[in-house]
């Protein structure tokens, strides 16, 4: 106890010297990190209000003028709002602002992150940016920024730091005397025993030592029991690290060592198609694809898909595999072949005209038919035995994409029990009451319950598969581990946020963005200096193109100066053509667009361009790289990760991204402009703000977006999955373990018993 006190009081010096030496540096970086954040929201509200600004200007309404920096003012932390002419003229100021601020002395308030000001009120932050109207000076933007939070904040810091310093103390001291008293009593001792051989070792006949054998299953379950605290432990770190490639092998030789992955999909990744005497290798248009396949890349294990293309069966060998990719082969796709009936019933049918309506909310009435359902029952099956006949081992992980497959789990369960399966949901999930219209959803819901893991994109739809499980189906629902028991077996239902390969590849982006914009404008007839959008997006009713269309014609009606000079190229892949639907969505789409460019025919140059064709990645990214703004205008996605793909592109820190609120990416991009897309006023509005945000706004927006799709990537999506499924994989072990002793002991007397005399 002694010695432990010696050490327990310098301890305790030295951490309140510590905590006295931290609490005015972070002091310090607290007030410079608001400094810098008050800084660059003044950036951004002079950014947003300079358009109207200028207006009211040129107006000379002094009264609307002052009305408009009321309103703003009402921000908590924007204390005053002022406008000073240029030539030092009468300073236009809501009532606020500080007496000491003056026009002829603005100078000093110029810094790179504003001026502090002492008042009566507390500590202000003055920023000064300046105005230009019709290209010359006008005056100057006046903010003042309330500082008063901050002192809050320095002391909630400072009481945290005190009580953590406290803490840590005191856990130290604990720690430190109870391993005092367990080492002087008993470890000293049994550590001199083991060192001698005693205990766990029995003398032999020679010089050697051999182990006790009543002992071995002990020590083997001590070691199994260290390797999965501490592959725990490691799982739990891969928050800290730089999500890549490596990252995902590296889990998998740690974590899964001689586990294989499979991933099970509608959609294949290549698609080999016949064009005369040739073959040609298709990439398509799907975020699923986009997502997936760097993962493939990374894991090296099967890809199961069903194998559309008309060259398909013939790159195949005798098992219907083909390495890919082809320029360097990573991983193994197996393709699984229907019948033309099979494909119309399961696919064109039940999936795209059932289960795709009825969870989005696009106003298309979803169509159920028997037939359609026993088809779905059917390809479901099939794909069940292609992952069988592909599985290696008892227990391989299982990743089920997509509404295509969501009778697949339980079958994939009852035939391999001890595989981890982990289905992912790409588009929203209903509420209850419109996932009650579907006539086999008690069968939808019993097959996505055989998943170990159930992903959605959003909370939300984690929040409305619950509700609909609850609602449904006699099951035991867990709202704060979200967790669904039924029949037995434990589903997670977790949000795994899908994103995009980071950094994208080189031959994405390897080409200049000065020669991406030249050579679009030149292939489409335009001036060098011509302003375009582009809009990327299957020819589905889901994703808004009519919407967007309909914005472009507003923008062009109420800012009349972008005829001519703007010009909106919408990409259009064609999907789903056999479903009435879509054929009428396709018309509408192409007969407004030839409406639209008909109404400005006297333009030198086409408001739309419309691309109803498959292209290839690397021709889109040239697209998204040449462009002032792109559209997602979607009317409900899961995620849409033509947003994401946008950002990613833009390595030059332009270009601005508009998006559909009904988006899950609108919930992880709030620094795009973020729109209805019902709204055709507020969409041709965003579109405006969009082709005249200075170069200043852009860069602040992008980096911003940057920053989160290069920390949230598809790597991580893919890694916290898998993490997760190690995780199940582990407990499942452990109480399997537990549970043997016990069954053991109930296990009743068997022939031998019988036998005794």
């Amino acid at each position: 106890m002694r010695l432990s006190l010696r050490f327990i009081i310098p301890l305790f010096l030295a951490l309140g010297a510590l905590a006295y030496a931290v609490v005015p540096l972070v002091d310090k970086l607290t007030l410079q990190w608001f400094e810098r954040d008050l800084d660059l929201r003044a950036s951004l509200i002079a950014s947003t209000v300079q358009e109207p600004l200028r207006d009211l200007i040129r107006a000379g309404n002094r009264g609307r003028l002052l009305e408009f920096f009321s309103r703003i003012s009402q921000d908590e932390r924007l204390y005053a709002l002022g406008f000073c002419p240029l030539g030092h003229g009468e300073a236009i100021a809501t009532p606020a602002l500080p007496v000491e601020i003056h026009c002829a002395q603005l100078e000093q308030y110029s810094g790179p992150s504003g001026q502090l000001l002492q008042s009566p009120d507390g500590a202000l932050l003055v920023s000064v940016r300046s105005l230009e109207v019709d290209g010359a000076p006008a005056g100057t933007l006046v903010l003042v920024h309330d500082m008063s939070f901050v002192a809050r904040r320095s002391a909630e810091t400072r009481k945290y730091l005190f009580y953590f310093f406290v803490a840590l103390g005191a856990i130290v001291a604990l720690i430190t005397v109870v391993i005092a008293q367990l080492s002087w009593r008993g470890w000293v001792h049994g550590l001199r025993a083991l060192l001698r051989g005693e205990g766990l070792v029995r003398p032999s006949d020679g010089p050697e030592v051999r182990e006790i054998p009543e002992l071995r299953p002990i020590a083997s379950d001590l070691r199994a029991l260290i390797r999965d605290l501490e592959a725990d432990h490691r799982s739990r770190d891969e928050d800290q690290l730089a999500w890549t490639p490596e990252t995902l092998r590296a889990i998998l030789r740690t974590d899964l060592p001689g586990h294989e992955v499979m991933v099970v999909s509608n959609r294949e990744p290549y698609i080999h198609v016949r064009e005369g005497d040739s073959i040609a290798l298709w990439r398509p248009a799907s975020g699923l694809v986009t997502a997936m396949e760097p993962i493939m890349r990374a894991c090296s294990g099967t890809w199961i898909a069903h194998g559309g293309g008309s060259a398909d069966r013939e790159v195949v060998d005798e098992h219907a595999h083909v390495a890919v990719p082809p320029e360097q082969p990573a991983y193994q796709l197996r393709r699984v072949w229907l019948t033309p009936e099979q494909e119309a019933g399961y696919y064109y049918g039940f999936a795209n005209e059932g289960l795709w309506p009825l969870c989005h909310i696009a106003h298309v009435r979803p169509i159920f038919r028997t037939s359609d359902w026993e088809q779905y029952v059917t390809v479901n099956r099939t794909f069940a035995r292609a992952v069988v006949e592909e599985a290696k081992s008892p227990d391989p992980i299982v990743l089920v994409q997509d509404y295509h497959f969501a009778l697949l789990p339980r079958m994939i369960q009852d035939t391999l029990p001890a595989a981890t399966i982990v289905s992912f949901w790409h588009i929203p999930w209903p509420n209850p009451e419109a996932f009650a219209i579907c006539p086999w959803r008690e069968e939808l819901l019993d097959g996505l319950l055989g998943s170990s893991i159930l992903g959605f994109h959003t909370q939300f739809h984690c929040n409305n598969f619950v509700d609909t499980v609850d609602r449904l189906l006699e099951a035991r629902v867990d709202r704060e581990m979200f967790t669904v028991s039924y029949r037995g077996k434990l589903t997670a239902v977790k949000r795994y946020p899908i994103s995009i390969e980071w950094p994208p590849s080189p031959a994405l982006v390897g080409a200049p963005v000065e020669h991406c914009r030249r050579d679009v404008r030149a292939r489409h007839g335009l001036p060098a200096d011509h302003a375009i959008g582009v809009g990327v997006d299957r020819l589905d009713y889901t994703k808004g193109i009519e919407e967007r269309l309909r914005a472009v014609e507003r923008l062009l009606e109420m800012e009349p100066q972008w005829v001519g000079k703007f010009t909106f190229i919408q990409i259009a892949a064609p999907t789903r053509n056999r479903i009435p639907q879509y054929q009428e969505y396709e018309g509408r789409v192409r007969a407004m667009a030839a409406g639209i460019n008909e109404r400005f025919a006297g333009a030198p140059h086409p408001p739309i361009v419309l691309l109803v064709e498959h292209r290839q990645p690397h021709d889109i990214y040239e697209y998204y790289r040449a462009a002032e703004v792109c559209m997602v205008s979607s009317l409900h996605d899961g995620m849409n990760l033509v947003a994401k793909e946008f950002v990613s592109s833009r390595d030059d820190e332009r270009g601005v991204l508009i998006l559909s609120q009904f988006t899950g990416a609108a919930r992880e991009l709030p620094e795009a402009i973020i729109v209805n897309p019902y709204d055709t006023d507020q969409c041709a509005a965003a579109l405006h703000m969009a082709l005249s945000m200075p170069p200043a706004g852009q860069r602040a927006r992008i980096r911003l977006m940057r920053g989160l799709i290069q920390e949230f990537n598809v790597y991580r999506w893919a890694g916290r999955m898998l993490i997760d499924a190690v995780g199940m994989r582990r407990r499942g072990r452990l109480l399997d373990r537990a549970a043997t002793p016990e069954r053991q002991s109930r296990r009743p007397a068997g022939r031998d018993a019988t036998r005794a005399p």
